[in-house]
């Protein structure tokens, strides 16, 4: 009896024909284990994809199959939109009506007798897709003007009342956000010049959860001194990122998710500055990184530096990992 191991719906893309009136489409990536967790390697294999709406288990509103051939790390890549249409069409899905899920159906001898199966939330829709149906884009008309606020105090050097800005090279790194706090003390986060990997596992303990203290969403801090306090944790990237050391800083950590987020949005601003840096690299546009927010016991989140779309996938695969510290 085959069960699943692995599914990813993460790398969400369109592409250039999507102007072109030409069906949208968009990316799935999996990596095939059979029920020894040995890979399904250079195997022509039989996927069904079906896109629910509502919940996972809610009605599909499109569903189509296709028999892609895995490579030799047992790794395979789609289109969704690109296959044999079951019911449905792709291009009439109303993205703004979510949320949506995907569910993967697979058959590793390349049949229809699926029977490694698994359901994923689209949490990231692409823009142009989501665009087509979220309604008119002819701006509506001027409103009054209003009046006049009060005049505010003065603000301290930097932008908008603050001494640092986003993309300064500072405290190690570079400043990706800034936010003041109740009693208006300034407070951001720093992102390191480097990767610490591109090879790293989340963590060596894949099938125990570490539950709440390691699931904050904002908190990248606390998930990291949870998984490292984790019994029998020995390796994995929020060790690498706590046992950093660079720019004169010893206090990183792995981000959490929302950081991550914060992170890739203030990419511009912040690849500026790193291509300035001796020895610093860029964020790339396509990545995975972990982010040190768990989602069960054998799964954790990651975001897709393409898209920006956050997924989760096993704790003992590989992504990528860029520590970040907070002042």
């Amino acid at each position: 009896m085959m069960k699943k191991i692995f599914s990813i719906c993460a790398a969400l893309f369109l592409t250039a024909t999507v102007f072109a009136q030409s069906p949208e489409k968009m990316s799935y990536q999996a990596v095939i284990r059979n029920s020894s967790g040995v890979l399904v390697t250079n195997t022509q294999i039989g996927e069904k994809i079906s896109i629910l709406q509502g919940s996972a288990s809610g009605a599909a509103v499109y569903i189509e199959t296709q028999t892609p051939t895995t490579n030799a790390n047992g790794f395979v890549s789609i289109e969704i939109g690109n296959g044999t249409v079951v019911s449905g069409d792709f291009a009439t899905i109303n993205w703004a009506n979510g949320p949506y899920f995907i569910k993967t159906e697979t058959d590793p001898t390349g049949g229809i007798s699926y029977t490694i199966t698994g359901t994923s939330q689209l949490l990231s829709v692409p823009y142009a897709l989501y665009s087509k149906t979220s309604g008119s884009s002819i701006p509506g008309p001027q409103g009054p003007v209003g009046p006049q606020g009060p005049q505010g105090p003065a603000g301290a050097a930097g932008s908008g009342g603050f001494t640092h800005y986003i993309g300064k090279e500072f405290g190690g790194g570079v400043i990706f956000h800034l936010w003041k706090d109740s009693l208006g003390v300034e407070h951001g986060l720093i992102v390191a010049t480097t990767n610490q990997s591109n090879t790293e596992a989340w963590s060596n303990v894949a099938n125990v959860v570490i539950g709440t203290s390691a699931q904050s969403t904002w908190d990248g801090l606390k998930n990291s001194n949870a998984i490292t306090g984790q019994a029998g944790h020995l390796y994995g990237a929020a060790n690498i990122c706590l046992n950093l050391v660079s720019g004169g800083q010893s206090d990183w950590y792995l981000p959490s998710i929302d950081e991550l987020s914060l992170l890739w949005h203030n990419r511009f601003n912040i690849n500026k500055t790193l291509s300035t840096i001796s020895g610093a690299s860029t964020l790339p546009i396509s990545a995975y990184y972990w982010s040190s927010t768990e989602n069960n016991l054998s799964t954790a989140w990651r975001f897709y530096f393409s898209d920006g779309g956050a997924t989760y996938t096993i704790k003992n695969g590989t992504q990528s990992v860029r520590a970040i510290r907070a002042f």
